[in-house]
């Protein structure tokens, strides 16, 4: 991960889920009572709590009932929790905008007529945040939006126009049955009779207010999408509304924005089988060329769990050497890798015979492994300097170097095991043309050779797995916590997979000296993105106590020990066709995005410091 899509990731820590309709509503409903009490002065406390139920609450819960009705009538796809919550949300800030009001009303001489202008402006302001979030959420037009984004304004306004008595100004209509739904203000409180005959026009400036704001929410959008149509060819409407139905629904839209963006791609899938000699399969290691993002269960970003579901043995999946740039857009391509890694396990022809591991070490690199066969496993680490992802050119030129060994077959995984999350300039890239790469690369080949000379004897394997207590948001993956152990002649090396998203520094070594049961040990991460949904930075012991996670590691070994029994193994590869990211997509996505947060919230504070002057110009004019 570069430092651009670094800012872009920390970006989640703003991210939520969305509550449920009915406890948003509940809440809006709680907080309209308690507004009643605070504003009204009637002489029972819960009469005070029934008025605030009624005109403050019932806006809210015709905005949360009818939006998502109107919205998907007219071709949007706005939820209930999403509207209820966004109901919620504009009753905070008309409360928020009367209260403020009412203190300035008290403090000055300006008096009632403040407050009705204020709640105006209030009443303009949720008109314009709820346009923007459903032009956001549906794509709509600004006029279609606008039906369902004035719902709670509308809502408002006819309560207030029947209680405090405007329709005692108009002379036409009227009648019994008119006057006796629309002209009410007898019944209303004192707070509001105080408000009493506002004159209509106020509602015609309320009209007029609304239209300028929905000019700004247009000139927003218009700005700040148009280095995203330059860049990428795509609206940042489209990626808001999947993230926002990713992070509060958990829908699948925001792979139509990535299929859009993306690019086609052939990537190895290595697939390394372990068996008894009388059948059945023990464990199996696959490794497809690719990064397991962008997050959640979007695109690839489960692609550990949905291999280790396919395999008959318990599955290993390690990390790719493979960045963002590929990430599969779509988790209908994880299908296709699943396939392609059948074909491969389905050719795969076993043999006997192992190498003892062997450690090389060049530069910052080092690389752990050992041959099964005429196919190795290594796997890389930069421990306990801080890494991230490493780019697929500099994994394949690996590769190619330890397969120039006469090594037929090369399993080269990331081991994603030190990283300092997000902080600094240099978040651990490991580009072609770096140091590093060249390390990596020189490191390959040492232990290439060395595996291509070694002698091969027969060997054995134990595996255990612990799904675990712990939860994604402690950093910790479905697949839990999987040992295998390999015994070669007596060497015994244990292979720990921990089902997460890299680790904190210094937690590999201390995994590696405190698990003495065996001769050599290698910890990897499988770089899952589920523990990533809400927040960017979760690696392996940020949440919790490493104690914990080094005793239950030191429990698996030995029970991978305890299954040692004689074994045969294969390793095959065979190549998929699928749709990522593409070369410098994340890259550039990352930027834009970057730069549209950078210039929309100054442009944001710009908009509304014009449209607040504007609606003072307008009501200085009205007065007039």
């Amino acid at each position: 991960m570069t430092t651009t899509q670094g800012n872009l990731a920390s970006l989640s820590r703003f991210v939520f889920r969305a509550p449920s309709w009915y406890s948003s509503v509940g809440f809006a409903l709680l907080i309209a009572a308690v507004a009643g009490v605070a504003a009204f002065d009637s002489r029972f406390v819960f009469e005070d709590a029934w008025e605030g139920l009624f005109y403050i609450g019932i806006p809210t819960v015709a905005a949360s009932v009818f939006t998502p009705y109107v919205d998907r009538k007219l071709g949007g796809q706005l939820s209930r929790n999403q509207a209820s919550l966004l109901a919620l949300a504009c009753e905070l800030i008309t409360i928020g905008v009367l209260t403020v009001a009412a203190v300035v009303a008290v403090a000055t001489p300006l008096g009632q007529e403040f407050v009705v202008d204020a709640l105006l402006v209030a009443l303009a302001s949720i008109f314009a945040l709820r346009l923007f979030i459903i032009m956001a959420v549906s794509r709509q037009r600004l006029v279609v939006a606008s039906a369902a984004a004035s719902i709670q304004t509308a809502s408002a306004a006819l309560l207030l126009f029947v209680y405090s008595g405007t329709m005692r100004y108009m002379e036409f209509g009227g009648g019994p049955v008119a006057r006796a739904f629309l002209f009410r203000p007898d019944e209303a409180p004192q707070r509001i009779a105080e408000m009493q005959y506002i004159d209509p026009g106020k509602f015609g400036l309320l009209a007029l207010i609304c239209l300028v704001y929905a000019g700004c929410v247009w000139l927003f959008l218009t700005v700040i999408d148009q280095p995203w149509k330059r860049s990428l060819g795509v609206s940042v409407l489209d990626f808001v509304r999947g993230f926002i139905g990713h992070v509060a629904e958990g829908s699948r839209e925001l792979e139509t924005f990535f299929e859009d963006i993306g690019e086609d791609a052939i990537v190895p899938v290595t697939v390394l089988s372990v068996r008894r000699p009388e059948g059945g399969e023990k464990a199996r290691f696959v490794l497809p060329m690719l990064h397991p993002g962008p997050m959640g269960d979007i695109g690839g970003g489960n692609l550990p769990r949905r291999i280790a579901e396919q395999a008959d043995g318990l599955a290993f999946p390690p990390h790719a050497t493979a960045g963002h740039d590929f990430n599969l857009v779509t988790e209908r391509e994880v299908d296709t890798v699943i396939d392609t890694a059948e074909t491969a396990y389905q050719r795969i022809e076993y043999g006997p015979t192992a190498t003892e591991s062997v450690r090389v070490e060049s530069g910052e690199a080092t690389l752990t492994g050992q041959a099964f066969g005429d196919g190795a496993f290594l796997a890389s680490t930069f421990s306990p300097e801080f890494a991230d992802d490493v780019e697929y050119a500099v994994g394949l030129s690996a590769v190619a170097e330890a397969r120039s060994e006469d090594l037929e077959e090369v399993m080269l995984a990331d081991a994603h095991n030190c990283n300092n999350g997000l902080a600094g300039e240099d978040l651990g890239h490991v580009v072609p043309g770096s140091k590093r790469s060249f390390d990596m690369i020189d490191g390959a080949r040492d232990a290439g050779a060395r595996l291509a000379a070694a002698t091969r004897k027969p060997f054995r394997c134990g595996v255990a797995w612990d799904e675990t207590d712990w939860e994604p948001e402690e950093g910790i993956g479905p697949l839990g916590i999987r040992v295998a152990v390999f015994e070669v002649d007596g060497q015994q090396t244990a292979y720990v997979f921990v089902d997460g998203n890299n680790m904190v520094p210094g937690l590999r070594e201390r995994i590696v000296e405190a698990v003495d049961a065996v001769d050599r040990v290698e910890v990897l991460t499988t770089d899952t993105h589920v523990v990533n949904t809400m927040e960017a930075e979760n690696q392996v012991g940020d949440a919790l106590p490493e104690s914990e996670i080094v005793a239950a590691i030191e429990d698996l070994v030995a029970a991978a020990k305890d299954d040692l029994e004689p074994v045969e193994a294969g390793m095959e590869t065979e190549n998929a066709e699928v749709t990522v990211f593409g070369n410098d997509r994340t890259e550039m996505l990352a930027s834009t995005a970057n730069a549209a947060v950078s210039m929309g919230a100054p442009l944001a504070g710009a908009i509304i410091t014009a449209a607040l002057s504007v609606s003072a110009l307008i009501f200085l004019l009205a007065r007039l």
